[in-house]
């Protein structure tokens, strides 16, 4: 029966990997999957995490499942972390969320999500747009189009083409945005155009859908996310992925979350029944470990101001070496 399947040519992002591995020239340059490095070349675990690391293990008595939501905390943590303390959103339990094997988890939870929606919507993607986004959505059988966004001669956003596209969509189509730091151009949404798609998606009635995975990496933990913010405030529903690999440096735990943002709370009780029904048929429940880790440093005042220290100064050697 196998035989009836072929080898499949390898990723080519992944590809890199092996290739960078076994090139044995010292001034090498990794331009791979996305990974931070320090000067010495190494992804070193952020002290604040290991601090964490510590107050876990000492705590940890139990290795039990933790259900399909995920650490409480964690996800509890994230909302706020993404929307605001001041949410009104969080305010009004208009939020469905559960944590997820990582950015791409919760990237995946969502296309299954969407595809539950009906068999008439559009995926509208940038671009460019990163790698994985396309066949992470494509495999839960989500039709694709794109949209124009990057100028390659200024650098910029092309952002009179991109408000033209969007301008054309309608309830059933689907914008998947990047919150902050695109992936591949770093060329960002200013606020105002985030103001702009506000409007766009108010007017024309398409879901917003944002990709959050380097919140923390490029304006700061809150400009970063002051355009989602905006949006989230003023459109009835959207849908948001986020990931812990790069602001928590913790890639390998696979520690992500999932938010349907719902139009009132009755809603959005639905919606969770939805998410926690899609993870269950296909991993059942999320690792804990990095969501356990998440959680004590969002709560813990001395970690948490350590790794937002550490996380700006991340964040600026990056910025020295674009």
């Amino acid at each position: 029966m196998f035989s009836r399947l072929p080898e499949l040519p390898a990723d080519p992002l992944l590809g890199l990997i092996g290739l960078y591995r076994d090139d044995p020239n010292p001034n090498k340059v990794d331009l791979g999957v996305g990974v931070y490095r320090d000067e010495q070349g190494h992804t070193a675990i952020m002290s604040a995490v290991q601090q964490a690391q510590k107050i876990h293990l000492a705590n940890e008595d139990s290795k039990t499942y933790i259900g399909p939501v995920g650490v409480p905390g964690f996800v509890a943590g994230i909302k706020s972390l993404v929307l605001g303390t001041d949410s009104s959103v969080i305010r009004d339990e208009r939020i469905a969320a559960i944590q997820t094997p990582g950015g791409c988890g919760a990237l995946r939870v969502a296309a299954e999500f969407l595809r539950r929606l009906g068999d008439e919507l559009t995926v509208w993607v940038s671009d460019p747009t990163w790698a994985n986004h396309i066949p992470l959505i494509r495999s839960a059988g989500l039709p694709i189009k794109t949209y124009p966004y990057f100028n390659s001669a200024t650098g910029d956003v092309d952002f009179a083409k991109m408000d033209e596209q969007l301008a054309q969509l309608g309830p059933n189509d689907i914008v998947l945005l990047h919150g902050c730091c695109h992936n591949p151009t770093g060329a960002d949404l200013s606020f105002e155009q985030w103001q702009a798609i506000t409007e766009r998606a108010v007017k024309q009635g398409f879901l917003p859908f944002v990709d959050i995975a380097y919140q923390g990496l490029g304006d700061g933990l809150a400009e970063d996310v002051a355009g989602v913010r905006w949006l989230s405030e003023r459109v009835a529903e959207m849908v948001i992925a986020t990931s812990c690999s790069k602001n928590f440096g913790l890639y390998r735990e696979r520690t992500g979350c999932l938010m349907i943002q719902s139009e009132n709370a009755i809603q959005a009780r639905a919606m969770q029944t939805q998410i926690q029904d899609i993870a269950r048929a296909n991993y059942s429940m999320s690792p804990a470990y990095g969501g356990y880790l998440v959680d004590i440093i969002l709560h813990d005042p001395k970690l948490n101001q350590q790794w937002q220290q550490e996380l700006e100064a991340m964040a600026t050697r990056v910025k020295s070496l674009r």
